[in-house]
């Protein structure tokens, strides 16, 4: 007689109040709810709710949206969120983690310590803006800071290019796949590349100007020049800028996620972090930085953290997860094995 092997779900002392977090409500992470409530898990999201392109006007290239405004993305997305009863939302910041009994707890800055099974951490990535009189009137609709998004819309123009690292000749370069002319500014720095990036950027007629800039001509929508303290105004239509750009991992530091050199959040092919039931998707994570790549990493988080979470009891107020599929595969081999096999 085969004997049977009894299939035990796994259990925890303490269950805890939800099955997923997601912390960062930019596409990565609504993206991930969504994928998560859709398996029927209880998600709570985390955002406090200064996307990172919140000047910008326009968004291009997402498929089936293309120009559309951030803001209107992101009040669809919450309205396809708020189809699914089991996934909470709430605006505040956190600001602490720590594992526990019930996985993951976070610290909001509302007062409150939430628990959950898993987390996922799409805090994206800060921008440091060149600091330029009057630089947030023009940002998000003449003054970019992504030549992928926004290239298109500097063909046959005159851009001016705020940077001061050997970086900077690249980021201008690739702008000449539109730009009539490009002109980097320095903002009264002194320039760090080396003589080969200075003469990269002589040979293909891109001014290197160590100047500081100190305002700008024309209106929101219609940039005519950049003001620099000694050369005067350099005319241009668009601008863009390339300084840096730092990776919001504190939160995945807290909790020991390994990062790269620039500070990104290291992930496998599932979004998983080195640290496991942790995930992180979008800009924080290595790659490009563009929306629907950012969208797609949080799809594949949500749906990983969820498929992780089967087998396992879930929060107080989630449905029985399905059983682990390798679990009852290696069951069934077992029950098959001879040496399990009894008379």
């Amino acid at each position: 007689m085969t004997r049977r092997v009894r299939r035990v779900m796994r259990t925890r002392p303490d269950v805890a109040e939800h099955d997923i977090l997601v912390v960062g409500a930019g596409p990565a992470g609504l993206s991930a709810a969504l994928w998560g409530a859709r398996y029927r898990r209880r998600v709570l999201l985390v955002d406090k709710g200064e996307p990172r392109n919140r000047w910008v006007e326009n968004s291009h290239g997402y498929l089936g949206a293309d120009g559309i405004r951030p803001s209107d993305l992101l009040e669809r997305a919450a309205a396809d969120l708020a189809r699914y009863p089991d996934l909470v939302v709430t605006e505040c910041e956190a600001f602490g983690g720590r594992t526990s009994d019930q996985g993951f707890e976070l610290e909001l800055t509302n007062g409150s310590v939430v628990a959950g099974l898993r987390l996922i951490i799409a805090t994206g990535v800060r921008d440091v803006f060149p600091d330029v009189p009057g630089f947030f009137d023009h940002y998000g609709v003449s003054v970019f800071h992504c030549p992928t998004c926004d290239g298109f819309e500097a063909q046959d123009q005159d851009i001016v290019v705020f940077g001061w690292s050997e970086h900077v000749a690249g980021f201008s370069l690739g702008l000449l796949d539109w730009a009539r002319s490009v002109t980097v500014v320095t903002d009264g720095r002194s320039f760090e590349g080396e003589d080969a990036h200075r003469d990269v950027l002589a040979r293909n007629e891109i001014a290197l100007i160590e100047d500081a800039a100190v305002g700008f001509t024309g209106g929101r929508g219609d940039l005519r020049a950049v003001q620099l303290e000694r050369v005067g105004e350099v005319p241009c239509q668009l601008a863009f800028f390339s300084i840096a750009h730092q990776p919001a991992s504190g939160l995945a530091l807290q909790f020991g996620c390994e990062t790269t050199a620039e500070g990104c959040v290291v992930v496998d092919g599932n979004c998983e972090t080195s640290v496991a039931g942790i995930y992180a998707a979008g800009d924080l994570t290595p790659g490009m930085q563009l929306i629907q790549v950012a969208a797609a990493k949080g799809a594949i988080a949500g749906v990983s953290a969820a498929q992780s979470l089967r087998g396992e009891q879930g929060s107080r107020r989630s449905p029985t997860p399905a059983p682990d599929p390798e679990q009852e595969l290696a069951a069934a081999g077992a029950a098959d094995d001879p040496e399990e096999t009894a008379a």
